[in-house]
């Protein structure tokens, strides 16, 4: 992305955390050579502004490359710590909003499976549960709306919204394609899909308690992707 520029993405920021909306397209980190990432941007960021000191980032979570919507970075090691003992208690709330062109039979559900990812083709996929390096991968989604979409190959395009209860590589990509609903743009799990568009996956809400003070930190996020645009429950 030529026009990224950080300062733009940032949502909130103090003296332990920068909360931030990346951009579909922007790594997290180690983008390739000469592409821009949430890291190296956010530590120039940080740097200029405390010249002469070599600034503290720490990623709590991340987003696939394709993907966009709020992060929690901190900005110092206490604070990086509190916040992977909440990311480990499960006391985060991620909530993402994705879209399908499949509507699935039941208009909610709670997805259980097992997930194994391969380095070689940075992939995963669902396994039995005793295959070696599976781990479980637990979510829950909503439909929220269809609308008309005579450019899709079902005619349709759903909004779902999904509450993430574990963080695997992949995971709801891999148990959305699973359950017979693969996302649309997503050329890894969605062979089938020749719509052009970008993956429509966003990080819409996450909650989260503050590091320091304790206090409740509540970020949402709308989705500015192509493939979100006619739905009028955003």
């Amino acid at each position: 992305m030529r026009n990224f520029n950080i300062q733009d993405c940032i949502l909130y920021e103090d003296r332990e955390i920068l909360v931030c909306h990346k951009p579909a397209g922007i790594a997290v980190q180690n983008a390739r050579l000469g592409a821009a990432d949430m890291e190296s941007s956010l530590k120039n960021y940080l740097a200029l502004k405390n010249p002469g000191k070599i600034p503290y980032l720490g990623i709590i979570h991340r987003l696939d490359q394709p993907v966009e919507g709020v992060l929690v970075f901190a900005k110092t090691q206490k604070a990086a710590s509190e916040l992977n003992r909440q990311i480990t208690a499960k006391t985060v709330t991620k909530e993402y909003l994705a879209v399908t062109a499949q509507m699935p039979d039941e208009k909610q559900g709670h997805l259980e499976d097992y997930l194994k990812k391969d380095n070689r083709t940075n992939s995963s996929s669902v396994v039995a549960s005793k295959t070696p390096g599976a781990k479980k991968a637990v979510l829950d989604y909503w439909v929220q709306e269809e609308i008309k979409d005579e450019q899709i190959e079902t005619g349709k395009r759903i909004l779902v919204k999904i509450a993430l209860d574990t963080g695997r590589h992949h995971q709801i990509r891999v148990q959305m394609a699973h359950k017979g609903m693969p996302l649309l743009g997503d050329r890894k799990y969605n062979a089938k899909d020749i719509s052009g568009l970008p993956l429509g996956l966003c990080s819409c809400h996450l909650a989260f308690r503050h590091p320091v003070t304790g206090k409740k930190m509540e970020f949402k996020a709308a989705p500015k992707g192509e493939v979100f645009t006619g739905f009028q429950t955003l």
